[in-house]
């Protein structure tokens, strides 16, 4: 039996949620499906040892409401994924969301009907929902990216996935652990797994620059002082790059134009406050290649000092451009290297070859472990909505569409799939961003796109192939201004292999809003109404 809704909803993040909210205050009805258990999306799933969110505790929340602004207590700093979890499902029930959310589900297709203008969506659970609109809240990075290695299948221990972590845990004592990767969720997860492990030994490809995070409970003054003026902090956070940290002092000079040790001196500073404040001590770090080379190299030092072990020092310091990929915030990674029971294995030099039984064999060596973890990060932005059927007219696949890469007009729209939209999709700041204001932002944008289409009697709203080239073209030629494509990273689907490479993410939060609420102003500008 089939039901209809105006608006249905894939995903029940904190985008997902918020499109609730607003689906409820303009009066329209909607579905939303979850593949978990609960709400929370990033949050549900990632729950490896030490996940944590590196945007600021009172920054990395909704705005929309001050009451919620107001009573909500964060704890730490960075806050960790079982407070941000707790906080999503305060909010779903603060406001009785889930009665508009079907857990347990997941989305297997999305096909346009050109006679009826309509989307039917089907689900694994036999469901078949008709809406006007279809909003794709499936998150950034939600889709976990597993390397197809040779024999993958023949490992007899547990495996596990850092974005598919079992909810009760996991237990490493007495164990000894194979772990591939050092991104984000390995440098958060290694310090813990090597405290419980017998012996942990880690597979690198490629050295990542991290800064201490210099993580602690929250400074509960501070606090008082955001709230106090929750509005014009938030404001002021919209006005930067990032949408977020407008309490980090900025530097207005070039790092060239200041004596080096002048430059020591600020970095040792920001080193000591820790987090993204580090890369904003001068203007020009992803501008000018020299510029970035003398933070770089500072960074490389600190290392070389943490870690006792020349050799194992080496491996661990960075070559590329620092700041190309997502810079990432630590407790204590570096120092995990000079534990008796932690191994560094460079696979850049000698890649894995195939995985046994008992371990895996890299570089002609064989190296043999109890448990596997793969923390090889995600298909980044578009690999959640590409796992389901997404056809527009013509019955045209969205994969198809995109097969050149994600081709978009503003991260919202792309052609050939009327009323069709994306929270945070490629193509907007999204990952370059706090996420949170730009799910508002988005939220906020379709929500009245959504209003305005119903109430001035029109059927379909999509963009052009014309608009959406262009769009991509510039968001590409804002990158290349920088040193952001220098390197391989995610941003660029590069840890994907056979994923067409484009700089996905726009960089630049206030212009990106601005050129928003431009378009809407004049009549929806590059969209077609009919």
């Amino acid at each position: 039996m089939e039901r209809a809704v105006d608006i249905a909803v894939v995903g029940a993040g904190f985008a997902g949620m918020y499109m609730v909210h607003r689906a409820r205050a303009a009066n329209l009805s909607v579905q939303v499906f979850e593949a978990g258990t609960d709400v929370g999306g990033t949050w549900y799933w990632n729950r490896y040892p030490g996940a944590r969110c590196d945007i600021e505790s009172v920054e990395y929340s909704y705005s929309f409401d001050n009451d919620l602004q107001q009573e909500w207590e964060w704890n730490q700093r960075y806050a960790g994924q079982p407070e941000i979890l707790t906080y999503a499902q305060h909010v779903a029930d603060r406001f009785d969301l889930r009665r508009d959310i079907q857990f347990s589900t997941r989305v297997t297709s999305a096909i346009f009907n050109e006679k009826s203008n309509n989307w039917r969506v089907t689900t694994d659970k036999d469901d078949v929902v008709t809406a006007r609109f279809v909003v794709f809240a499936t998150g950034c990075l939600s889709s976990t990216n597993v390397p197809h290695f040779i024999g993958a299948d023949s490992f007899t221990g547990p495996t596990y996935h850092t974005g598919e972590w079992p909810h009760d845990g996991v237990d490493f004592t007495g164990k000894t652990v194979g772990l591939i990767g050092t991104g984000s969720s390995a440098i958060q997860s290694i310090p813990i797994i090597a405290e419980q492990s017998k012996h942990l030994t880690v597979f690198q490809r490629t050295a990542t620059y991290s800064i201490p995070a210099r993580n602690d409970t929250i400074d509960k003054e501070y606090v008082k002082e955001v709230k106090a003026n929750y509005n014009e902090f938030r404001d002021l956070n919209r006005q930067q790059m990032g949408a977020f940290g407008s309490n980090i002092r900025r530097g207005e000079q070039a790092a060239l134009e200041v004596s080096e040790a002048e430059r020591r001196q600020e970095f040792e500073l920001r080193w000591e406050e820790g987090g993204f404040a580090f890369l904003s001590s001068y203007n020009d770090f992803l501008l000018n290649h020299d510029a970035n080379e003398t933070v770089a190299e500072f960074v490389r030092e600190k290392i070389y000092s943490i870690i006792k072990d020349p050799d194992t020092a080496k491996k661990l310091l960075p070559t590329q451009v620092i700041g190309c990929k997502r810079l990432c915030l630590d407790s204590g990674y570096y120092e995990t290297f000079n534990r008796s029971n932690v191994s560094l294995v460079d696979v850049g030099s000698d890649p894995i070859e195939r995985i046994t039984e008992h371990g895996l064999v890299a570089g002609g060596d064989q190296h043999t472990f109890d448990v596997l973890v793969y923390a090889t990060g995600f298909d980044a932005m578009t690999g959640s909505l590409l796992k389901i059927d997404i056809r527009g007219r013509n019955n045209q696949p969205l994969a198809e569409a995109w097969d050149a890469g994600p081709v978009t007009y503003l991260g919202l729209s792309t052609a050939g799939f009327p009323n069709m939209f994306m929270v945070s999709g490629p193509g907007s700041p999204s990952v370059l961003t706090n996420m949170m204001m730009s799910i508002e932002q988005h939220v906020e944008w379709i929500s009245d796109c959504i209003s305005h289409i119903v109430s001035s009697g029109k059927t379909t709203i999509e963009t052009t192939d014309k608009e959406q080239t262009e769009w991509v073209a510039f968001v590409n030629a804002v990158a290349d201004m920088t040193l952001y494509p220098s390197c391989n990273s995610w941003y660029l689907g590069a840890n994907v292999p056979g994923k067409p490479r484009v700089f996905m993410p726009l960089l630049g939060f206030p212009t990106y809003a601005d050129k928003c609420t431009e378009v809407a102003a004049n009549g929806y500008e590059g969209f077609v109404l009919v």
